[in-house]
């Protein structure tokens, strides 16, 4: 049998996943979780072949999820569902281990196919996405530019951003500038929009 964890945060969403896969002789669902935090301690518990991530999760989402289930349960191989195939996604989540990128409107029997493909040491990537990747190129923001733009993007004044960060003000309004030229925008909203779009935050 191969044993899976499945983490999504849409109850629903989990509970239909769950049920599909398990019609599958061969699969069985050993886990559940809400959020990335919860993933990785059902992980360290289950010690499933498959961890099935969902990226926009609560308390710590599925691309960092992924780099931490890597390291606590290097036997375990990492899938990426989401519904947002965005090439930055696809990006950082390679680089956090993940070797496979699906996006959730495929239909089920891929989802089982690809789960044994990977178990025999596949990659399985959204072809769309892939070359979607390829001609988006790298990320643009370095880490700590993706950090002053997601603290911007609730709408928080230069003075709460340096707070939150520990960073001076003058430091964060550079930061800012670098990542509005990098992202070839006017301001920082369209900044952060641009970012968030391209899956880089």
């Amino acid at each position: 049998m191969i044993r899976v964890v499945l983490a999504e945060d849409q109850a629903m969403v989990r509970g239909a996943l769950s049920t599909l896969l398990g019609l599958e002789a061969d699969i069985e669902v050993v886990g559940e979780a809400s959020t990335g935090e919860e993933a990785v301690a059902v992980v360290r518990e289950t010690r499933p072949d498959i961890a099935l991530l969902d990226i926009e999760m609560p308390v710590m989402d599925g691309i960092t999820a992924a780099a931490e289930i890597v390291r606590v349960a290097p036997g375990c191989r990492v899938m990426i569902l989401t519904t947002f195939g965005r090439p930055g996604y696809l990006r950082r989540a390679m680089e956090a281990g993940a070797v496979a990128f699906m996006v959730k409107d495929s239909p089920a029997r891929e989802l089982a196919a690809a789960i044994r493909r990977v178990l025999a040491g596949e990659r399985v990537i959204d072809p769309a996405l892939a070359a979607a990747a390829l001609s988006a190129g790298p990320n643009p923001l370095s880490p700590r530019e993706r950090d002053v733009l997601s603290a911007a993007a609730d709408g928080s004044t230069i003075g709460d951003i340096a707070l939150r960060l520990h960073l001076s003000e003058g430091t964060v309004r550079n930061y800012l500038s670098t990542a509005i030229q990098k992202t070839h925008t006017r301001n920082r909203i369209e900044a952060v929009q641009r970012a968030q779009s391209q899956g880089w935050l």
